[in-house]
Parts: structure tokens; sequence; C-alpha cells
């Protein structure tokens, strides 16, 4: 078809697409006006509906194909209808009523909560400054669930032992109050104490290398890596994880949604609502085993 390659020609050498972009959307091109050819005897753009192209966005959902895939393909689709109709060869742009799919969120990914009860054990009794810096920040992103940026910005001072309070400076410089919980607190005041024990720099950060620095992103994310490893297979390990644990965890136990996004320092709630999912598949587990009618065929 002329007006395909025409089409072809102006990505590649006005736009200068990537051959392997060029080639992607010559694919979709091509799929595309064949299921036109098969289904609707079409060969010439001039005829196409935007009805057609609904039908042909039901056909690739048929096939399995993912929404990613599929609104790869409509992207590739706006993009030549768009030149056809700059180049007068349309009048009427049938993609003008396509709406694409929307992509599901991702579930976060977590730690399984006795998967972490293991890895406390395992972390337990740990000396000297690296052991037990390394076990406190593993400690601190789970049981407060912070940010990598927030822990690297901890400074001394922002810890308050007596009233069991640690302040936070999340985005926007908003700040925050995270309780103290368990035995954090006395893990705290001895971590405080090697601390004092190995610098003498005046270093204001809680946390610092093994040469006295401020901490750097790429270290906390090797020592969380490192250590989730011990316990866990999933492929992300990041510090993130951490904090999705924490709040996966705290809705899975009942925790008021509200308190989870105070905790977390969402500015809404629909950034924290993506935690719940965890707790409905838990109570279905729960249904599941325990209604005496949920097993019937």
């Amino acid at each position: 078809m002329d007006k395909l390659k025409s089409f072809l020609e102006y990505i590649k050498f006005e736009k200068r697409y990537s051959e392997h972009t060029i080639l992607a959307y010559q694919n979709d091109l091509e799929q595309f006006f064949k299921f036109l050819h098969e289904i609707y005897s079409i060969t010439s753009p001039i005829d196409i509906k935007h009805t057609y192209v609904r039908a042909w966005i039901v056909s690739l959902m048929q096939e399995g194909k993912t929404v990613k895939s599929i609104n790869r393909k409509l992207s590739c689709l706006k993009s030549f209808f768009k030149f056809l109709l700059k180049r007068g060869n349309i009048s009427l742009n049938p993609m003008s009523k396509i709406i694409s799919p929307k992509q599901g969120k991702r579930l976060p990914s977590y730690i399984d909560q006795k998967a972490m009860e293991t890895l406390f054990e395992r972390l337990e009794g740990g000396k000297g400054y690296e052991s037990v810096r390394d076990r406190l920040i593993i400690e601190l992103l789970y049981l407060t669930g912070i940010r990598r940026a927030e822990l690297i910005g901890l400074k001394k001072e922002d810890l308050d032992l007596e009233q069991g309070l640690i302040k936070v400076k999340g985005k926007g410089k908003k700040q925050r109050l995270i309780p103290i919980v368990g035995g954090l607190g006395e893990n705290l005041k001895n971590y405080l104490r090697i601390l004092e024990e190995n610098f003498e720099n005046g270093e204001p950060y809680l946390f610092l290398t093994t040469r006295g620095k401020k901490l750097y992103p790429k270290l906390v994310y090797l020592i969380v890596k490192n250590n989730l490893s011990l316990v866990s297979s999933i492929e992300q390990k990041s510090p993130h994880v951490l904090r999705h644990s924490f709040a996966t965890h705290l809705s899975n136990n009942g925790a008021e949604l509200n308190a989870i996004k105070e905790l977390l320092g969402h500015s809404n709630l629909s950034a924290t609502q993506i935690y719940t999912h965890n707790s409905i598949d838990r109570l279905k587990t729960i249904y599941q085993n325990a209604h005496p009618k949920a097993n019937e065929d």
C-alpha cells in the first residue's frame, strides 16, 4: 500500500524514529489492515470507521494481548491517521472517537510477614557498627514505612526517644511524626551509643558510612537487597518494598486506611488504597477456609 509506505518513510526520514520503532509500526499496521481485509473486505484507509478500530481492539483482547501492547498499537494508528489527515488523504480521523484501554495499577511487591520475622531473627546479635547499623536500617524502614531519602536525611535531633517519636521530613518538605514502637526505641539507644563510640566528627546525620560520611542511596539499596535476599525470592528487593510491606501488613492486621495514609505521608487517600488489595485477598482466604458453603460445587 502506497500510503503505508509513505508513512513509514515519513517516520524514518522526517521524524527520525529508530529502526526498532519503525519495524514495530510496520507490523502493527500490517496486522490492522489484514484484520480489516479479512473481516470487512476493506483495503483503503478512507473507508475505515471508528467501529472497525474498536472491533480490532476487541479481537486483540480476545487473543490475550496486554493493555500495554494494545495501547502501543493504538498509538501507531493515531500517528498513521494523523499523517493521512494532514496530507489530505482522509477527511475524518477514525481515531478521534477511540479511547485507549486503561492499564490497571501495578500491585506493590511486599515481603511476607513471617519472612520479615525470620530476617530479624537472623540479624539478631550482630556486633560492630556496620552490623548494628544495617539491622537498624532494615528495622526502621519496615517499622516506620519511611522512604529511602527520608531515612538518609534523618538527623539525630529528629529522634525524641523520651516521647517515642521520630520527626520525618517528607516530600515537599512536609513533616510528620511517626511513633517508635516495640523494641525499636532500645535498639535506637544502643545504636546511638555505638555511633558515638565510633565517630567523633560531629556529623548530624543518624546513619553514616563506615568512613563517617552521610549515607548515599546506592548503599542503602544494597543493604536492603542483600538482607532481603536471605529470606525472599521476589524480584524486587528495594527499600521501597519494605515501605510496601509496612503498609500491607498494617492493612492486613486491621489498621484504618486513614492512619496508614498519615504514617506514609501520602497527600491523598487514593495513593494509599492500593494496599487494601492484600486485605481483600486475606478475607477471601479466610472466607474460603471457614464458611461451610464456600467450597460446595
